[in-house]
């Protein structure tokens, strides 16, 4: 599980001149806890001065003492705050160590404002030459990536330092994890009845127009939570309520939100907010992707499926009489927040549709996590929301750990499909209307798990298991007569499938797959 307040810290990067000693140094005495400047440690280290490092061993030897200054402090583990150099994170696999232990905030300000400050500061010598402002531009372009994977980005131009303080504050307080993937990361935010912080989501983007995706029960079921969230942004809100179901995740119902959208007359900076479990999330993922060629997106899932699933990866698709999700985008959102309150009025069927997912991924990457399922078993389908909050961030861990090596699907992030080849032909051989989607996950999981034992690649009794926990939860683990045998002409229709072959995740043992071509007969 990822670390909280008391003990993961929060690290301050971006440009310099920036504000991150400034910040740095209040926010670490609002919390009582100690500030760390890298740079004055390497200064503290090497009894010199940056600009003294810099000129005997030019940018590579900084860089160098600067990696070992930072990976020295987050062994520490202890709660800090850390202001990090202006190219400290650059570097990739010393920005991915730190996005791991720490909270990563990056601070901006326009090129006038740092060169402002710069020139009343210390010497910089990452701005020597004759155009600083030209150094500076180029630096920025450059880095702009970097700067954008982390929890949040924040300016300091004309913002007074406790208003940053405070932000800072309420981050780390949150605790989000982040999908860090350069200009397209984003925050995924775990809270309890808290929808101020969808409002908070909304406002940081400063949206011309908000577009609501929900579905009719979601919308009668939580309605006043929405109101809440919307009411404080002055904004009147298109509210486009599709019928629930995965039998309406079609064509003409991404046209009912194209055409609610432009007849509203919204523009590119409008924000489409998915509201709503698995459907509404693919629903509004794809319209957003596709009106005026691309609109910022913000999910809010309702579901255990949404949470988990739906609403983190960046997958946006709908059905086909051919088969599941043959038609769709990937488009990621602009922050996604969980509030696991949405669950006290979730079926218990959804749940365990939900659930599905879960034990896929732990089975696939997290023994452990599998373990924790296994001990309670049934008692998942009605345990509190907030006794569900530790599984479904540790699902959406591990499923960004995936997404972030590999956001397109071309390699490893093929291993989530594990149970979902037969789950969706089987799903579409019965019109999308018999099974949820993690119903025919789970019966996909089994019939999966059985093939490898028959191939002799996945143990007997890692099968058995996880048929009695899917059943213990309340899925069903076997298909109706027949149906398996309708499902097989979809597998002709797989998004994976190359000839008649298929890449196919096989577990190996609990937490650990590989993926195989195998045959559409061995299937």
């Amino acid at each position: 599980m990822q670390p909280t307040l008391k003990t993961r810290p929060l690290v301050l990067s971006g440009f310099m001149a920036t504000g991150k000693t400034t910040c740095g140094r209040a926010l670490a005495g609002r919390c009582g806890v100690p500030f760390v400047d890298v740079d004055e440690e390497i200064e503290r280290e090497a009894n010199r001065s940056i600009a003294d490092i810099w000129a005997a061993e030019g940018e590579p030897g900084f860089r160098a003492r600067e990696q070992a200054a930072i990976s020295r402090i987050l062994e520490a583990r202890a709660p800090a705050v850390i202001a990090v150099g202006g190219g400290a994170l650059v570097d990739g696999a010393t920005r991915r160590r730190v996005l791991d232990r720490a909270i990563v905030v990056t601070l901006e300000a326009d090129v006038d404002t740092i060169l402002a400050r710069a020139s009343a500061g210390a010497v910089r010598p990452n701005l020597g030459g004759p155009d600083p402002r030209a150094r500076a531009v180029s630096l920025l372009l450059a880095r702009r990536e970097a700067y954008a994977e982390a929890h949040a980005v924040m300016r300091t131009d004309d913002v007074d330092v406790d208003t940053v303080v405070d932000a800072c504050h309420r981050l780390w307080t949150e605790d989000p994890l982040l999908l860090p993937l350069g200009a397209r990361s984003h925050a995924i935010t775990f809270v309890r009845n808290k929808p101020n912080r969808l409002t908070d989501a909304l406002a940081t983007l400063g949206p011309s127009g908000v577009v609501v995706v929900t579905d009719s029960n979601v919308h009668r079921a939580r309605h006043a939570w929405l109101d809440a969230a919307l009411a404080p942004l002055a904004i009147e809100p298109v509210v486009v309520t599709l019928p629930p179901g995965e039998p309406n995740k079609t064509l003409a119902t991404v046209g009912t939100i194209w055409d609610a959208a432009l007849g509203a007359g919204i523009d590119r900076d409008a924000v489409v907010l998915a509201w709503g479990g698995g459907v509404p999330c693919d629903m509004a993922a794809f319209a957003a992707s596709t009106l005026l060629r691309g609109l910022r997106l913000v999910a809010a899932p309702t579901s255990l499926l949404g949470m988990v699933d739906a609403s983190v990866g960046g997958k946006t698709g709908f059905d086909h009489a051919a088969g599941k999700n043959l038609i769709g985008s990937f488009w990621q959102p602009s922050q996604v927040v969980i509030d696991v309150d949405h669950l006290a009025t979730l079926p218990t069927r959804e749940r365990a549709a939900g659930l599905a997912e879960v034990v896929k991924i732990a089975l696939a990457l997290d023994a452990g996590l599998l373990d924790t399922l296994d001990a309670a078993r049934g008692a998942w389908r009605t345990l509190p929301p907030e006794d569900l909050l530790p599984v479904i961030r540790r699902a959406v861990e591990l499923k960004i750990r995936v997404v972030s090596d590999d956001e397109r699907e071309s390699s490893t992030r093929a291993i989530l499909n594990l149970g979902h080849t037969i789950g969706h032909a089987l799903e579409a051989a019965t019109g999308f209307a018999r099974h949820l989607h993690g119903e025919a996950v789970a019966i996909g999981l089994v019939a999966e798990l059985e093939a490898g034992v028959r191939r002799g690649v996945t143990p007997a009794a890692l099968a058995t298991r996880i048929r009695h926990l899917l059943a213990a939860i309340g899925l069903p683990t076997d298909a109706a007569p027949g149906e398996l045998a309708r499902a097989r002409a979809f597998l002709h229709a797989d998004k994976k499938r190359a000839g008649g072959r298929i890449r196919l995740p096989v577990v190996t043992e609990a937490g650990r797959v590989t993926m195989d071509s195998v045959g559409l007969a061995a299937i």
